[in-house]
Parts: C-alpha cells; sequence; structure tokens
C-alpha cells in the first residue's frame, strides 16, 4: 500500500521555506531565489510549470515517465510555496480556496469566478 501523505508535508515545507526566507543566499537556496526578486520566482514557477507538463506528455510511455511527472511536480509545487512565500500568502489559504471548491461542479465554480 503506498504512504499517503496530508497537508503536514505543505505546512513542513512552509515553515522551511519561512525559516530560510531571510537566510543567506550564499548558503540558501530559497534565500537566493527571495533575493533575486519576484520576477526570479515567477521565472522558476513558469520553468517548472513547462518541465511538468512536458513530463506529463510522455507519462504514457511507462514508469521512469510517470516519475518524471511526479518528480517535476513536485519541483512546481515547491517553486509555488516559494512564491506563496515570497508574496505573504499562506497555503492554508490555497488549500482553504479549494475546500471551497468541494460540492461545486467546475462549470459552477468557473462561472462564479467570472461574475
Amino acid at each position: 500500500m503506498k504512504q499517503t501523505h496530508s497537508d503536514d508535508t505543505l505546512a513542513q515545507l512552509a515553515d522551511i521555506l519561512a525559516s530560510r526566507r531571510h537566510g543567506d543566499p550564499d548558503t540558501s537556496y530559497v534565500a537566493q531565489l527571495h533575493h533575486r526578486g519576484l520576477n526570479k520566482v515567477l521565472e522558476k514557477v513558469g520553468e517548472e510549470a513547462t518541465e511538468t507538463l512536458l513530463a506529463a506528455k510522455d507519462a504514457h510511455l511507462g514508469d521512469s515517465q510517470r516519475q518524471a511527472v511526479i518528480s517535476e511536480t513536485a519541483d512546481l509545487w515547491f517553486h509555488c510555496m516559494v512564491m506563496l512565500s515570497h508574496l505573504d500568502i499562506s497555503h492554508d489559504d490555497v488549500l482553504a480556496e479549494l475546500a471551497g471548491r468541494f460540492g461545486m461542479s467546475g462549470l459552477e465554480e468557473k462561472a462564479a469566478r467570472s461574475s
């Protein structure tokens, strides 16, 4: 049976990102991203999104490609978490937004955003 992970993983990551946000850019990748500014953080999110899409395109080819999707998605989520941290937005706000959409069809949710 596969081990499941809850949003505790996101909470732990958020804590780590917060502790490294104002760290030494010479010794912390997260601090380096923050130090370089929002545009660099957004550039990394875009790069990781593209890599995720490219991996997903080939996911039907086999286990190694499926693992690439998992790995690239983890990279994307990580960089999205850095972006949220940089913008002082809690991942809990995103989780609350997702939870608020339960019981609503995707079409209803999309229509509600438009109005």
